[in-house]
């Protein structure tokens, strides 16, 4: 991890010009499109939705090694500039279902190992309709066995071989195995659709979503101008405007100022001090964010089990919540998705036991511990759960070195370096999670959990079309991650955002990663 010196920007150098200079984005930011005063107003009424304008969103970055490849997307900001530019097959809805996007629909077979997907009436922002070709060139883009992208792991239970267009606007699915959840692989997160033969992204990218390519400047800003033609109906704004400022307060006092609009992920703290006072509007997304330490299980000293559960056992979960969120979230338990679909709830909800993680740690001769937390300011609550973290610990006899890493390079980071890290993830079916991050082959496992019989499970799961045979199946699979995988789950945080008084159309009840979160089609400038 490299060292993070960056320090937070004051009110008084985050005028218009010292907010750009500081988020790297320079006096190109305002050109072009006026800001939020320059729409016209062709609505109906107060509450009917307005067109123009541009909308400028702050959102926390990944630096010059950004990019528009809809492929790589990995953090918020990347996932909101490709949902702008791109389209899915599918999206997730509000509860985690699977609901059509460019799929008109979908049917399988009565073995459930032959899906044929109908495409509706699209077009790329260039004019040529999205087609079968695109989809299949697409999905087998990202199943290059030589890259790394994000949703390789999902599109693992398709035979792309076999899959062929059977209609310009049809394509058939042939699966390598009974796949009863195949809508949830059309959602996955990062599976756009791109045109066939695309290679290039970041200099003048094509794609067939709600708004269309100005210009790109890595870690800086990105601009976006309104698709007329798109499926689902031209949005409100002329143009939208992404902006990278890893600082909070950089991007809180950037919309208290008025040079954005839309500020992504505000924590607790500042939420509490504007709500209410007629400044700024404050959205809550409840429970949206799992809050977790990560612990990789393939090397010392985690790759014992026992080290593992003693260090489930340190953790005080409600005081995680209550320091590090400042209330504003619940407990976790170890699992992803609370309240999600095959959530496993019956498991006892796990409380600090000192005593016993001292004796864990004595059996498996680590008495005397010494780990690293690495952590950063990247996300909300990151550095404080990892300092409530390091003073739990020392109870328990456990040294804890806290590491603080770049903003820049941090998710990067984790995936491949040091051995505990903090670690948070947006909303995801149960199933989505376990094919992402915790298969032998899963793109993002940054846990290390590999192991063939969890794998060999899984593909149990899938296989099995009644839903309760399913959801025993995922409960045997959470009942060993609870006792011994690589996740300790502290908490579920409140996914908090904050707008300019003058934006509309947000969505209140939208986890992070779903369909209806960073909508900026369905957004407007009152």
């Amino acid at each position: 991890m490299h060292d993070d010196t960056t320090r937070s920007l004051s009110f008084s150098a985050l005028r218009r010009r010292g907010f750009l200079a500081a988020t790297g984005v320079g006096a190109l930011t305002l050109a072009g499109c006026g800001g939020s005063g320059s729409g016209s107003d062709d609505g109906a009424g107060d509450g009917a939705p307005k067109r123009g304008g541009r909308l400028r969103a702050a959102f926390a970055g990944g630096g010059a090694s950004e990019t528009l490849d809809p492929h790589l997307a990995n953090l918020f900001a990347d996932a909101a500039r490709a949902k702008a530019l791109f389209d899915k097959l599918a999206d997730y809805d509000a509860d985690l279902s699977a609901v059509p996007r460019l799929a008109e629909k979908w049917e399988s077979n009565t073995a459930l190992d032959r899906w044929q997907v109908t495409l509706r009436e699209a077009a790329f922002h260039d004019g040529a309709p999205v087609t079968a070709k695109d989809v299949l060139y697409s999905y087998r883009r990202i199943a290059d066995p030589k890259q790394a992208f994000r949703a390789k792991a999902s599109l693992e239970p398709i035979d792309l071989n076999a899959s062929r267009a059977t209609g310009e606007r049809s394509v058939e699915f042939v699966l390598k195995r009974p796949t009863a959840e195949f809508p949830n692989i059309l959602a996955a997160f990062g599976a756009y659709i791109v045109p066939d033969g695309a290679t290039e992204f970041d200099r003048a990218p094509v794609g067939s979503g709600p708004f269309r390519f100005v210009s790109f400047a890595p870690g800086r800003s990105a601009v976006f101008r309104r698709y007329d033609d798109h499926w689902e109906g031209a949005p409100h704004l002329d143009e939208i405007e992404f902006l990278v400022a890893n600082e909070e307060s950089a991007r809180v006092n950037a919309l208290l100022g008025g040079q954005i609009e839309y500020a992504h992920e505000l924590n607790p703290t500042t939420a509490r001090a504007h709500e209410d006072k007629g400044q700024i509007e404050i959205v809550r997304l409840r429970g949206s964010a799992m809050q977790a330490f990560c612990m990789k299980t393939d090397r010392p000293p985690f790759d014992d089990p026992r080290v593992r559960q003693a260090l489930f056992l340190i953790a005080d979960r409600q005081e995680l919540v209550d320091g590090a969120l400042s209330g504003a979230g619940e407990v976790g338990n170890d699992l992803f998705g609370k309240g999600y679909q095959y959530y496993a709830d019956g498991l006892p909800q796990r409380e600090q036991d000192l005593g016993k993680a001292r004796a864990l740690l004595k059996q498996a001769g680590a008495e005397d511990l010494r780990v690293t937390l690495d952590t950063s300011a990247v996300a909300a609550g990151f550095t404080e759960a990892a300092g409530i973290f390091r003073d739990q610990a020392k109870k328990a006899g456990v040294t804890v070195e806290v590491r603080m890493g770049s903003k820049d390079s941090y998710w990067s980071d984790i995936l491949d370096q040091g051995t505990l890290c903090c670690y948070r993830s947006g909303a995801m079916p149960i199933e989505a999670h376990i094919s992402q991050r915790l298969l032998t082959d899963s793109s993002t496992n940054a846990t290390r959990w590999r192991h063939k019989d969890f794998d060999a499970q899984y593909q149990q799961a899938q296989s099995t079309r009644d839903p309760a045979e399913r959801a025993a199946v995922y409960e045997r699979m959470q009942r060993r991650l609870y006792s011994e995988g690589g996740f300790l789950v502290w908490g579920f945080a409140d996914w908090i955002i904050g707008t300019g008084r003058q934006v509309k159309g947000v969505e209140t009840d939208a986890p992070a990663n779903t369909l209806d979160w960073a909508r900026f089609d369905k957004v407007w400038l009152a």
